[in-house]
């Protein structure tokens, strides 16, 4: 099955890579051509006999569990074919766990770029945007352009990276699951990231395309605030970042988690648009989100609203000064209840795997 997938995965073909080429491109796997480290295994930096920059994904030991998800991402991978979407250039299937290869991302992480405090800096609002637009239209491409449809089941800022031009990618699909068309739900072992999980899918193990909504909307907030989505270096009310953004909207104190990098730009309306598009998407039940082509129609709206004129704009820049400023009593935010490296590949920490 998985060399079927590597020979019909793409227009142009992906290959089977033997171990031996492999071993040579990545200096066999040596120390220092790690570029990404999490959960599931080791990514390198390698480079093939014509000059290619890649990716090898690594499986650090064998286990069917770890090569029942190295065949399931093939199998994904097999199914799309959307530029916004790390390139899938093969596999070898001579070692005991198979090694996937990919294109090279050169330009690290959005985890990276929001959390770091050197690159942050010069991550712009526009910039962080466009890559939350681009991403979401992956999103949006998966649950309704795919045939059968796909769910991600692991959308965080560590698996959307960027190129030079900071065109965004998303990446990491050994936790996906292809979605009977005929089904609006489907029982399954729960999956994904702390801080990430949408608490219906943990409480209840139905995974739907509204499970991906939540936790793109938690990236949403990584976007607006800087800050990371779990971390047990803040207080407790803060930890969660999903369950504080929720809380302080509800307060009408957007400005005070607000990154002030971006604060600092003037882009009050836009901030304040994509902070109710974010509660919107973090609603506890399913059903009272968006789906991710809504998400993706209106975070494109407002990225090509500076260049265009809005029938909007002036409503929404006056609410926009009410919220920020935190004299919009009447705004009322439904947050419902409940709990909720160079390369981002794959899961890093705070993961749960399911089947």
């Amino acid at each position: 099955m998985v060399g079927y997938c590597c020979k019909k995965n793409s227009p142009d073909g992906a290959k089977i890579f033997t171990s031996t080429e492999l071993k040579k491109a990545t200096n066999d796997f040596h120390d220092n051509r790690i570029v990404g480290q999490g959960g599931f295994g080791t990514v390198y930096k390698g480079f093939l006999s014509d000059n290619t920059i890649v990716a090898v994904k690594k499986s650090k030991q064998v286990d069917p569990k770890q090569v029942e998800q190295f065949i399931n991402e093939v199998i994904v991978l097999s199914r799309i074919n959307h530029r916004n979407v790390v390139k899938f250039l093969g596999c070898c299937l001579e070692t005991q766990a198979p090694l996937l290869v990919y294109e090279f991302i050169n330009n690290g992480t959005l985890f990276e770029h929001i959390h770091n405090k050197a690159k942050a800096s010069s991550f712009s609002w526009d910039m962080r945007l466009r890559v939350a637009a681009e991403a979401a239209g992956v999103l949006a491409y998966l649950h309704s352009a795919a045939s059968p449809p796909i769910i991600h089941r692991d959308v965080k800022s560590a698996n959307i990276v960027l190129e030079t031009n900071f065109t965004a990618k998303v990446s990491d699909f050994g936790a996906s699951k292809l979605f009977p068309i005929d089904q609006t739900q489907l029982s399954t072992v729960v999956q994904g990231t702390f801080g990430y999980l949408d608490p219906e899918y943990m409480q209840t193990n139905q995974l739907t395309g509204k499970s991906d909504v939540y936790s793109f909307g938690v990236v949403l907030v990584e976007l607006l605030t800087g800050k990371k989505a779990l971390s047990y270096d803040r207080p407790e009310e803060e930890r969660n970042l999903a369950n504080y953004f929720l809380s302080t909207l509800k307060q009408n104190n957007l400005l005070q988690v607000l990154d002030d990098s971006i604060v600092c730009e003037g882009n009050s309306e836009k901030l304040t648009s994509v902070a109710m598009l974010a509660e919107r998407c973090l609603h506890v039940k399913g059903e009272d989100r968006p789906s991710m082509k809504e998400v993706a129609m209106e975070l494109e709206g407002l990225r090509l609203a500076g260049k265009h004129s809005w029938n909007q704009t002036e409503p929404i820049e006056e609410e926009s000064e009410s919220l920020l400023s935190g004299k919009m009593n009447a705004f009322a935010i439904a947050t419902g209840e409940g709990s909720s490296t160079s390369i981002g590949y794959d899961s890093t920490m705070d993961h749960i795997s399911g089947r």
